[in-house]
């Protein structure tokens, strides 16, 4: 039997968008509740002996909103407060596109977490200035918008610099990193602050922001997230070490592929060599 080319690609077409409308199916159904916890190793210049084994959750993107829930938000937190991290860093996007509905939801569901040397927040870019990190401050997460702030651990000082997404000058960044303990950590939720971390000699940067790719394809990848120089993980430039989180929400359409939302320990090491 002779098969015309006409029916051989129509016949790969249907089994693209087949294998396409599956995909995202799985991603609607499934992909988008695999939530886990990341464990990584943050190798640190110089870190002081005492602050050696450190360790940070990081949960970062939680977008509550008609397609996140109460109880993702919750199981994320009971994961991340199982692990019993030492001090607790949220990346931002607490909402999605700034909805006010969402706003008290999102803190309350965040109000269990509790760490040892304190929770902080910044704000991502679907986060308003003002109703957001209030509704958290409320709820025990210290909002550094634009700040810096000291933490002692182990007898060992920490600045943690908090930054929001709009701030992304070289300027002013170094102007609230200005007086900073050379061992700081730059909170920012955008990846591509690593740039300026690097620039002012700010040995850690936390970020969140590309949700991992939330869409990633074989072969192709995370073209959604082609732009950041971190996609997700650990990322270094010069003597700057970043980690990027998946996060945990969805933005755009509710579907993740290949690429199921987290929570992260990170735990400090010294570099060696």
């Amino acid at each position: 039997m002779i098969v015309s080319r006409r029916t051989v690609l129509k016949t790969l077409v249907a089994t693209g968008v087949g294998t396409a409308t599956g995909a995202a199916s799985y991603g609607y159904l499934y992909g988008r509740h695999e939530l886990a916890v990341t464990r990584a190793a943050i190798a640190v210049d110089h870190l002081p002996p005492g602050l050696a084994g450190l360790r940070i959750g990081l949960l970062t993107d939680i977008h509550r909103s008609r397609w996140v829930s109460h109880e993702d938000v919750a199981r994320a937190v009971a994961l991340l407060m199982a692990e019993r991290p030492d001090l607790i860093v949220l990346g931002g996007d607490y909402v999605t596109w700034g909805n006010r509905t969402f706003v008290e939801p999102s803190a309350e569901a965040l109000a269990p977490l509790a760490a040892p040397f304190g929770v902080f927040g910044i704000l991502g870019n679907h986060d308003d200035d003002h109703a957001m990190p209030s509704a958290l401050a409320r709820r025990g997460v210290q909002v550094l918008k634009d700040a810096r702030t000291r933490i002692v651990v182990r007898n060992e000082p920490i600045d943690l610099i908090g930054i929001r997404f709009w701030t992304r000058r070289l300027s002013d960044i170094g102007a609230i990193a200005r007086g900073a303990l050379p061992l700081s950590i730059l909170l920012a939720h955008d990846p591509r602050r690593l740039v300026e971390a690097d620039a002012l000699q700010i040995p850690i940067v936390l970020s969140g922001h590309t949700h991992g790719g939330q869409v990633v394809l074989p072969i192709v990848g995370a073209v959604a997230a082609s732009k950041f120089p971190v996609v997700w993980g650990i990322g270094r430039r010069g003597g700057t070490t970043m980690f990027v989180s998946r996060g945990l929400g969805t933005v755009y359409v509710p579907v993740r592929i290949n690429c199921p939302p987290e929570v992260a320990i990170l735990t400090l090491q010294p570099r060696e060599g």
